[in-house]
């Protein structure tokens, strides 16, 4: 298998981080240069179908893009240790609370860094209106995690799950604008240190 991915961008470090938990080291990864628009070549879409990382190309030529979907494949080969759930409930819960951390805070964070951050200027003109705007209903979110994390050591079962993974990866991006969560949000403050504190976040940087 191939992963295609970029150390410029978010989404992938999820696939890296759930590949580092499993221990899989069997994957070539192949680097995509995003600010070179490699992502946008003809080559590139007849391959993916749309120009975004990551990509897993399965050794029959199958190609699986959308980092929550590579995850579920590769959690469907490696069930140890389990992110998605063992049953029917743990599924549906983690699920739930994974869609949430991706709507209303991963997706908003990378928007919040997408249009205000300088360097990203040369892939989409800066929106600070939107930069804000995003910024501002995360932090609603944020708030949201904080009560649930009060009696909660993970945000949706009793281990490290993937609405962990997405959640941390997407406060962690907008460190490139030098971002921080509000100080009051004591348990989400507990929480984002022991998610970075894993041996396996490091796989994303």
């Amino acid at each position: 298998m191939r992963l295609f991915t970029s150390q410029r961008a978010p989404n992938p470090r999820r696939v890296r981080w759930v590949m580092a938990e499993k221990g899989l080291t069997d994957v070539e990864m192949v680097e995509v240069d995003l600010l070179a628009g490699q992502h946008r070549t003809p080559e590139y879409r007849t391959k993916v179908g749309v120009p975004h990382v990551p990509a897993l190309e399965l050794d029959d030529g199958t190609t699986i893009s959308e980092s929550i979907a590579i995850c579920r494949y590769l959690e469907a080969l490696h069930p140890e240790p389990n992110l998605f759930g063992r049953d029917a409930r743990e599924q549906a819960v983690i699920e739930m609370w994974t869609r949430r951390c991706e709507m209303y805070l991963a997706n908003p964070m990378m928007l919040n860094v997408r249009f205000s951050h300088p360097a990203l200027a040369a892939l989409e003109a800066p929106q600070p209106h939107v930069a804000e705007w995003s910024r501002v209903g995360a932090e609603k979110f944020m708030k949201t995690l904080d009560r649930r994390l009060a009696d909660h050591q993970w945000i949706a079962e009793d281990r490290f799950t993937i609405a962990d993974v997405v959640a941390v990866v997407g406060l962690d991006f907008a460190r490139l604008i030098r971002y921080r969560p509000p100080a009051e949000l004591e348990n989400l403050a507990r929480w984002l240190e022991a998610a970075r504190a894993r041996p396996a976040a490091q796989a994303g940087f």
